[in-house]
């Protein structure tokens, strides 16, 4: 499966998902009496138009302990199939691409956008926090977590505190995490840069695969990412509380997609060689947040800014709002709106030219180029007998990117080499 295009995915399907406060507090309205269980389930689909699709079923468990304890305990099964961008060009005539194990070739036709039909896979997601109120003023918690996947395991730890003054209205947090990830691709991790070999260019089988055992590098990899939050919550008055975010996060190791491609390309345009892309072993990157929420006669609303920048220069801001009406005291519709502005990375490219100098570091991935994105989302619930609440969510989320001010050369101006991706999330939930 491809690691970028899973992280985006999963990304992607938690886009109909409420801020970090709006999680905060509602974990706090939902935490269950001394000694109770609390159960929530979900089941979620995302869908792109004639790309991926993706089946999710989450399950959480919370179990207070006295007044002052709380375990949450989470678990994520997701499947995903579908193709997804390669990164190469569309062409006037069909092209052929061998795949990442290097076992076999897939043809795309002329005019149409390469896609890599090997992306399917299966993930497990566990994850445990305990929440500790040690005094009136100080809460703190830990978690561990893991993740994997057929190509790709997770493992990490997280902790934080909170403290509370200003007879409560004031809350300033203080949170960390770490997790160092295995990546194991099929077929191996490509050489930085190398040329796609073929099956067709080789006179027997055992020549063919030590050519393409030369585009690879022996044994897995390993990537490390830490991240530290501070955070401050202000109660403005009775129906209007305010918060700030400050987020730093570095991450050192393997981040490449060993699944992507460049096309390289004439002055017509015409497609010479396909080449593996190659991105930094490092990224700093800074987050702040900004979000204001409040209760209404009937409903609650809030708003909320996002801002990151990093050392890839890739920027992005997101603005994004829910208004959630209650029709009676237990039927509610929300409605979600998000929008989502990103800058291409330095190293960010749509193909290369042939004859030019091999960069050090490229890829195609749009997913990193310039872009803007945004979600249409409405929600409805209703809260049954025993404390119980079932709900629905479907949302519309399309990215659109953007060329970066790259020059199209002969043929390439004739096709759309940066097409909408369109997307259905859908999510059935029910607490009990």
């Amino acid at each position: 499966m491809q690691l970028t295009s899973k992280q985006n995915i999963a990304s992607a399907l938690a886009l109909a998902s409420c801020s970090l406060l709006n999680q905060q507090v509602s974990a706090a309205e939902a935490t269950p009496a001394n000694d109770d269980w609390k159960v929530d389930a979900a089941i979620m689909y995302y869908g792109e138009q004639d790309r991926v699709q993706a089946a999710e079923a989450i399950g959480n468990v919370q179990k207070a302990f006295g007044e002052t304890s709380l375990l949450d305990m989470k678990i994520v099964v997701d499947s995903l199939t579908g193709a997804s961008a390669s990164g190469a060009v569309a062409q006037d005539e069909s092209q052929t691409f061998t795949r990442p194990s290097g076992d076999g070739q897939y043809t795309v036709s002329s005019g149409e956008t390469p896609l890599d039909d090997t992306f399917h896979d299966t993930r497990v997601q566990l994850s445990a926090n305990w929440q500790e109120v040690l005094n009136q003023d100080w809460t703190g918690n830990v978690g561990v977590y893991g993740s994997k996947e057929f190509d790709y395991l997770s493992m990490g730890i997280n902790a934080g505190l909170e403290r509370s003054f200003n007879k409560n209205n004031t809350t300033v947090s203080l949170s960390g995490a770490f997790s160092n990830d295995v990546v194991d691709p099929v077929g191996g991790r490509p050489v930085a840069m190398s040329q796609m070999v073929f099956r067709g260019n080789y006179a027997s089988d055992a020549d063919y695969q030590a050519a393409f055992d030369q585009t690879r590098l022996a044994g897995d990899d390993t990537k490390q990412t830490s991240d530290i939050m501070f955070g401050v919550t202000q109660i403005i008055n009775r129906n209007w509380l305010m918060q700030a975010n400050y987020g730093l996060s570095s991450v050192s190791g393997y981040m490449t997609d060993p699944y992507k491609i460049l096309s390289e390309v004439d002055a017509n345009g015409q497609t010479q060689a396909y080449r593996y892309e190659n991105r930094p072993d490092s990224r700093l990157k800074h987050s702040v947040f900004l979000l204001t929420k409040g209760a209404l006669d009937s409903g609650v609303v809030d708003f909320s800014y996002r801002y990151s920048t990093d050392d890839w220069d890739i920027q992005s801001h997101t603005l994004e709002t829910h208004y959630r009406y209650y029709f009676s005291p237990s039927i509610y519709g929300q409605l979600h709106l998000r929008y989502y502005q990103q800058q291409a990375a330095e190293f960010y490219r749509p193909f290369l030219m042939s004859g030019d100098a091999i960069p050090e570091y490229a890829s195609a991935d749009y997913r990193i180029g310039d872009m803007t994105a945004y979600t249409i989302g409405l929600k409805f619930g209703q809260r049954l007998s025993g404390g119980h609440e079932l709900s629905y969510r479907i949302e519309y989320y399309q990215q659109n990117p953007e060329n970066n001010g790259t020059q199209l050369p002969g043929q390439l101006q004739n096709y759309d080499l940066f097409p909408a991706v369109k997307a259905i999330v859908a999510q059935v939930s029910y607490s009990f």
